[in-house]
């Protein structure tokens, strides 16, 4: 059987981490679905810009804005929103099938809004009502600022992905406020039934960075037994984190505050691993999905990940193995002088960077196009 039709038994659902025009008029979502029970789909600036400058598929809008002085940013959204809603469609019976459980496509706001809880929601309210598609979730970064915008989007009944996501306590942070944003709601006399939520949870980007300290720690100078338990934690935190990380996603979604919402027919906030794709060539390629399986969980794909899975992954119920070995795993890296909190500063910071230099570029692919007309 098909190893990524197998996720299914477990409860995590497979989403691509792709899209681009190719997707929706040559049918390769459709034969993910078909193929592979995929159910949902994910989508960033970095994805379009590569989408955009890799192909001629968007040319008929860069045509139709020729001499009409429109700007680039507003070129992207029209292809964006088109890409989008076109992936929803697809995907769209198997969100009517599994009755609002799966089946999402997602659109990110502006990264240049990552620090701007009014920008926020305002962007993410306007781009809501352009999809005008039941099955698609507004990607919203999960910053400081993004955690108040993010409840009160829930509030409004509006599906978000909350991405970036890195430590456990931001984590814990964006479930509270999920709850929190369905009282709100259902307050308000909204139907919580119908509010879908993931939490973006990044993975490999954990490890690389990681295995960048270790590799400076040794560089400076330890002992044998300093640099064997160095290197000892390579490839073992980001899963570590991600375990402990989905104990706590177990605690808020348990309990009298949260069953007093599922007995309206609320759905968890389910947890969504990104990052998936193994940095490192020491590491086995489908590392980040073999030991991430587990209910009420998504694991979105690169293509190349979904091949090397299809091909020769082992499926088990891998997620709540062993979480003392999870425990003991961070408790290490702190005793070896490396900062959990620092680590997920950086990458959240590094991350917000990333997604908006990703963001310029494809700006400047789009307007590179628009100039040629």
């Amino acid at each position: 059987m098909n190893p990524l039709r197998q996720l299914a038994e477990f409860g995590q659902s497979l989403w691509v981490d792709n899209l681009q025009r190719s997707y929706i008029t040559q049918g390769t979502l459709k034969k993910f679905i078909d193929g592979d029970g995929l159910k949902g789909l994910t989508s960033n600036p970095t994805i379009f810009q590569k989408a955009v400058s890799g192909s001629e598929d968007y040319q008929d809008l860069f045509d139709a804005a020729k001499g009409k002085g429109v700007s680039g940013n507003d070129v992207y959204e029209q292809l964006a929103v088109r890409d989008v809603q076109g992936a929803a469609d697809i995907l769209r019976p198997v969100y009517d099938s599994l009755k609002g459980q799966d089946g999402y496509a997602s659109l990110e706001v502006s990264p240049r809004l990552a620090l701007d809880t009014k920008g926020t929601l305002e962007e993410a309210r306007r781009l809501w009502k352009t999809l005008a598609r039941p099955n698609v979730m507004i990607k919203v970064p999960g910053t400081v600022p993004g955690v108040p915008a993010f409840e009160q989007l829930t509030a409004e009944g509006i599906n978000v992905n909350v991405t970036l996501l890195f430590s456990q306590e931001r984590y814990r942070e964006i479930a509270h406020a999920y709850v929190a944003g369905l009282e709100k709601f259902a307050a308000s006399g909204g139907d919580v039934s119908r509010v879908a939520s993931v939490a973006s949870f990044f993975v490999s980007r954990i490890d690389a960075l990681v295995d960048k300290e270790i590799e400076k720690k040794v560089k400076a100078g330890v002992t044998a037994e300093q640099q064997k338990a160095l290197e000892s934690l390579s490839g073992k935190v980001a899963i570590a984190n991600a375990k402990l990380a989905y104990r706590a996603f177990k605690e808020v979604f348990s309990g009298a505050r949260w069953e007093a919402l599922a007995k309206k027919g609320a759905r968890v906030q389910r947890v969504l691993w990104a990052s998936t794709s193994t940095k490192s060539p020491k590491l086995r390629d489908v590392l980040y999905v073999e030991e991430l399986i587990g209910r009420d969980t998504v694991n979105t794909m690169p293509p190349a990940t979904i091949d090397a899975f299809r091909d020769h992954g082992k499926v088990r119920p891998s997620l709540e193995e062993d979480l003392p070995a999870a425990e003991a795993t961070m408790r290490q890296l702190e005793t070896s002088g490396i900062s959990m909190k620092t680590v997920t500063d950086e990458l959240a910071t590094d991350g917000i960077r990333l997604f908006e230099e990703s963001f310029d570029k494809l700006l400047s692919a789009v307007g590179e196009k628009l100039a040629k007309q």
